[in-house]
């Protein structure tokens, strides 16, 4: 008995070797497909983007990384006093982040040290501080008007012209690095619309 219990179990162990490798390659195959598969559909609907450069002071700080949402402008419009990430018009592998001022058909007038969009005083409790500079811009049909929260040390619309929309990757929604800087961003509108 005691031999035929043996033969038995020498022919068991082999098939459940067998077995157990052949599962531990499956879950190893699901566990890759799976993560591939998170991979890209976390990166299909946002992106993580480092902050560099002080063109949005106070509300964002050199080194922050931001979590940004791809999808919102397939659901819904920009609107004025978004923190948008786009594609640098003049070099599109450059991103670049600042705040929407002005939409298609505004015109925009910085004088005296205020903004004005469309005749209306912007509110802007955000800001560095005033803008020491004039002028005055149209924002043309697919195109956006963004500037920076540190509006006297910013390259932005003022500096290179309108923003065509299509360059927009997303919205900036929150701080998730470094961990005491944890916060989500507000998106004050910064005009009501006429």
């Amino acid at each position: 008995m005691e031999t035929l219990n043996q033969e038995t179990q020498a022919e068991v162990a082999p098939v459940e070797e067998k077995m157990n490798w052949g599962r531990f390659l499956l879950d190893v195959v699901e566990t890759v497909v799976l993560a591939v598969v998170l991979f890209v559909g976390i990166n299909a609907v946002s992106a993580r983007v480092r902050v560099d450069g002080f063109s949005m002071r106070p509300t964002l700080e050199d080194g922050e990384f931001l979590l940004v949402d791809k999808v919102s402008y397939f659901l819904g419009e920009v609107k004025r006093g978004d923190i948008i990430v786009f594609h640098f018009p003049l070099n599109p592998d450059e991103e670049l982040i600042k705040r929407v001022i002005g939409l298609p058909g505004d015109q925009i007038v910085v004088q005296d040290s205020q903004v004005f969009v469309n005749g209306q005083m912007l509110n802007e409790p955000y800001i560095a501080q005033p803008p020491l500079y004039n002028g005055d811009w149209m924002v043309a049909d697919g195109h956006l008007f963004v500037l920076g929260d540190n509006r006297n040390n910013s390259n932005d619309s003022k500096d290179w012209g309108m923003l065509p929309a299509e360059n927009v990757v997303g919205k900036a929604v929150l701080i998730y690095w470094p961990p005491p800087m944890w916060d989500v961003l507000e998106h004050p509108e910064v005009i009501a619309s006429q």
